[in-house]
């Protein structure tokens, strides 16, 4: 998320900067940008199981990487209004902090809260955040469709993913919409080779490529339509970029008030184009300050979110033509294997509903 400030930031100062050079005969040397570092906190309990956790970095200054620290040796509590808390354990390399399998896991009707205390003694509270169950999805299905203007045929083509629900009768209710796809892989690892050819090393084990849009930000509140049905919520396009079925979660999240207009907030930085009559960028704060000094900045927000899930395979077969496929990948045999590491991209574990 600073990321996308810097990126804002950057671009009205190249756009000043221009406009400058063309204006003046000496040229114009800007001084460096600073700001002071800040806290930035990602993370959430949900009613499912855990583990949950927390990352902990700190904006750099823009005159060094423009690149976020991470915040080690903080000691990272999430407690509850019943009295329960965990301490959190830092995990290696550092700066991401977790509960343990068997851990604190959230409860509906329940308020949570996290309090961090840094190696240099500041500490950092949340506000105490309500955990709402999410209503279950009634149905997720997908509609093909060919869309005009694209560079291609097989590129316009795609299948709609939409999803219906029932919002409570009582008032107050705030969604967030996510969702993944997980395809099996067979490579682990590849480089493009001077003559254009891709060459990689195959897996191990199984293997499955993650895929996630972190800047569709997909929200909706009960406002205008309090106790009615939610019908065709937009989730995602599914790509003609094979003939298969795809694989996709769909995550229904109900969200407080407070994390519904943080992530309001979030989505009109990212949707800002950086256009000369753009709204120039702003720090989005979330539901944390500084204890020790309430004047320090601190980014992020912790939140107490209910979850429902549901999972669909997209049928790809009635798609028009040669899809828009990938470059193919030779991985000479025999060849040595490379391990499946679990991460954001990748993971050696079975998706929960995989059929195939």
């Amino acid at each position: 998320m600073m990321n996308i400030f810097r990126k804002r930031i950057w671009q009205y100062a190249g756009l000043l900067l221009m406009v400058l050079v063309v204006s003046c005969v000496t040229e114009f040397q800007p001084d460096r940008v600073s700001i002071p570092t800040s806290l930035i906190v990602e993370g959430q309990i949900t009613d499912q199981a855990g583990p949950y956790s927390v990352k902990l970095t700190r904006t750099a200054d823009y005159s060094y990487t423009s690149l976020n620290l991470l915040e080690t040796g903080a000691v990272v509590t999430i407690s509850d209004n019943l009295g329960n808390q965990e301490v959190l354990t830092e995990q290696s390399p550092g700066g991401t902090y977790s509960t343990a399998a068997n851990g604190i896991q959230g409860v509906a009707g329940r308020s949570y809260k996290l309090t961090i205390k840094t190696k240099a003694g500041n500490q950092y509270e949340s506000e105490a955040e309500l955990l709402q169950a999410a209503p279950p999805i009634q149905k997720l299905y997908y509609e093909y469709s060919v869309e005009t203007g694209g560079v291609s045929f097989a590129k316009n083509q795609g299948w709609n993913v939409y999803l219906d629900t029932k919002d409570p009768e009582a008032p107050g209710n705030y969604y967030k919409w996510n969702w993944t796809h997980y395809e099996f892989t067979a490579v682990c690892s590849s480089r493009e080779l001077k003559d254009g050819t891709i060459t990689g090393l195959g897996c191990c084990s199984n293997c499955w490529d993650i895929t996630r849009c972190y800047t569709c930000i997909s929200l909706s509140s009960d406002v205008n339509i309090n106790g009615q049905a939610i019908s065709r919520q937009p989730i995602m396009r599914v790509p003609y970029k094979s003939t298969s079925r795809y694989y996709l979660e769909v995550q229904q999240q109900a969200i407080s008030k407070g994390a519904y207009e943080f992530w309001k907030s979030v989505k009109g930085l990212v949707n800002n184009t950086g256009g000369l009559f753009d709204a120039a960028p702003s720090s989005v704060q979330g539901n944390l300050h500084c204890v020790n000094d309430p004047t320090t900045l601190v980014y992020g927000f912790f939140g107490a979110t209910g979850i429902s899930e549901q999972y669909i395979n997209v049928d790809r077969s009635d798609g028009q033509g040669v899809p828009d496929v990938d470059p193919v990948i030779v991985v000479p045999q025999p060849s040595a294997c490379v391990v499946c590491e679990n991460s954001l991209y990748r993971t050696p574990n079975k998706p929960r509903w995989w059929q195939f």
